[in-house]
């Protein structure tokens, strides 16, 4: 199936799995539906099944969106604990249309538990409470890791991507690779049929033992190969070495979990030159989950690092936050630069990269897919310095291949299907999802840039705190206040969004203060401060004023 063929079908509302080997296109296809929904006034739940993954299309991982996060299981208790969080009720209703990319790493299990949440919270019985689903990924490409560290099924066998009727898009153009030579080996390994020409080739680039370049991405199979080549070039560093120390609070079990999930060590060691991966999101500063760049100085005063990207951009990296949060507050922290050394990085780390060069080593290969995916990476045959490989490098997953079978022959069914319908009865079919997702049916204007008021709006309609917006936007929790106070006096605020914001000290709080500001007056808030005793902050009494202009 084409591309074109491809969006046709996404831009009817039908859930999709989309799918074809790397490189032909399937997150331009993404991406291309993402702006096609945009510019008809929809905006999509944009997600990916790790935080890497969903960089590349600038979105979250689906366990921050449903609120899942780090939960291997669902109660009714942790059903009703989701639903009484008011950001998250509004971001799952507020949704038409979810995509999640990477969806192969992605657990039955999880996606099971993904529907629960969205069918719970939109409080209908439909697959994922009545979503547009869009599926992106490759079986062929890393399988789901349980917590446990074990395999874990497969997404398709769970039973709510069966309740999902998925049309499958199985794309054949292919982008990525521009030699027939690679194409041929990657397509040999993803159909079990390689030749002696195909290990001819291989050993062919074993025997490339030039020196690496430093701009050259090392690719191991393990973390333990991985930290040894970063901390080796890292010594070879002559600047003064730079420490930073990561902050923890809260229960020590939730804390060792948050440093598990977090791709930043304990502790970091940096240098001017060395090769670094950002391992958080940061949009307002300009940097995501796997931007790659080189330290070039520490700044002054803070003694952040200053990391030059690839583009030329040169950012200056604060001290950021992970956190677990229960009941509405948060049981555990850690913060720490968000960056890691990258000189080398593991395999599972480079799935969905596309690189002019990699030097790879395959001999610890010991999971499925991982050989397929470290050279897919690669542009070209000529790009790939093979350090070596093992037996299970050119082996996919057995299940995979007949499941692979049954989704081409369903991709070749639904391309008949719709390349039979008239272009006229297509046209409607995309107008009545534009209309069903109450989007515009004409193409949307460019939206006019936002005010800083406009930007904290939207961070807060994404389900920030208060805290969050001041430290990803560095402005005072007071500035992000007033933001409030503007943005309520121009109709653009809800109750339940400022309520969302508010300490349990604040709302325990509100009747006396209601009461204060009926005695003592709420034009000027020093009076209401002085007879309540200084309990209550200026900032929490803006709050409690926009809430009572709100109710």
């Amino acid at each position: 199936m084409t591309q074109k063929q491809a969006l046709t079908i996404l831009k009817t509302g039908a859930n999709v799995f989309l799918t074809g080997e790397p490189g032909s296109g399937k997150t331009h296809v993404t991406r291309a539906f993402i702006s096609y929904l945009r510019d008809h006034g929809i905006e999509p739940a944009i997600t990916a099944s790790t935080g890497i993954a969903a960089t590349h299309i600038h979105g979250m991982t689906i366990h921050a969106w449903s609120g899942l996060g780090i939960k291997n299981s669902l109660d009714a208790y942790d059903l009703d604990a989701l639903s009484t969080k008011e950001y998250l009720v509004r971001r799952i209703n507020n949704a038409k249309v979810l995509i999640i990319d990477e969806v192969s790493m992605l657990s039955a299990q999880t996606l099971s538990m993904v529907d629960v949440i969205c069918r719970t919270l939109r409080g209908s019985p439909e697959a994922f409470g009545g979503l547009q689903v869009v599926l992106v990924g490759d079986f062929f490409q890393l399988p789901p890791i349980s917590k446990l560290g074990s395999p874990a099924h497969f997404a398709y066998l769970s039973p709510s991507w069966k309740n999902l009727k998925l049309i499958t898009c199985y794309l054949s153009e292919q982008h990525r690779q521009e030699d027939s030579s690679l194409l041929s080996l990657l397509s040999a390994i993803r159909t079990n049929s390689l030749e002696d020409f195909h290990h001819e080739e291989l050993q062919s680039r074993t025997k490339n033992k030039s020196k690496s370049s430093e701009n050259t991405t090392e690719l191991f199979t393990k973390n333990i190969a991985v930290d040894a080549l970063n901390e080796e070039r890292l010594a070879s560093l002559t600047q003064k070495e730079e420490l930073f120390l990561m902050d923890t609070k809260g229960s020590k079990a939730l804390v060792e979990g948050l440093k598990k999930g977090c791709l930043s060590p304990e502790e970091l060691k940096l240098k001017v030159g060395a090769v670094v991966m950002c391992t958080k999101n940061n949009p307002q500063i300009g940097f995501a989950n796997g931007t790659l760049g080189k330290v070039v100085s520490f700044e002054a005063g803070t003694h952040y690092p200053i990391i030059e990207l690839r583009d030329g951009r040169k950012l200056s990296i604060p001290h950021m936050d992970w956190v677990v949060e229960e009941d509405g507050k948060v049981k555990a922290r850690i913060s720490q630069i968000p960056l890691r050394l990258a000189w080398a990085i593991t395999v599972h780390k480079s799935q969905g990269m596309s690189l002019d060069a990699a030097n790879i080593d395959l001999t610890d290969v010991f999971e499925y897919g991982q050989g397929y995916v470290a050279l897919s990476r690669v542009r070209t045959f000529s790009g790939i310095n093979l350090k070596g490989y093992n037996q299970r490098a050119l082996e996919v997953h057995p299940e995979v291949l007949l499941m692979d079978k049954n989704f081409k022959d369903m991709s070749l069914q639904a391309e008949g299907s719709f390349e039979a319908l008239d272009q006229k009865d297509l046209e409607v079919m995309h107008k009545n999802m534009i209309k069903a997702f109450g989007g515009n049916l004409e193409k949307g204007k460019s939206e006019p840039k936002l005010t800083t008021a406009e930007k904290t709006l939207a961070l807060i309609k994404e389900g920030c705190s208060i805290e969050e917006i001041s430290k990803v936007r560095k402005l005072s929790e007071s500035t992000v206040i007033d933001h409030l106070v503007s943005l309520e006096a121009s109709g653009r605020l809800s109750y339940d969004q400022v309520y969302g914001l508010c300490s349990k000290h604040l709302i325990d709080g509100l009747p006396e203060i209601i009461k204060a500001f009926d005695k003592k007056g709420s034009d000027k808030l020093s009076p209401a401060w002085k007879s309540l005793g200084q309990r209550y902050s200026f900032d929490e009494l803006k709050l409690a004023k926009v809430l009572l202009l709100l109710s």
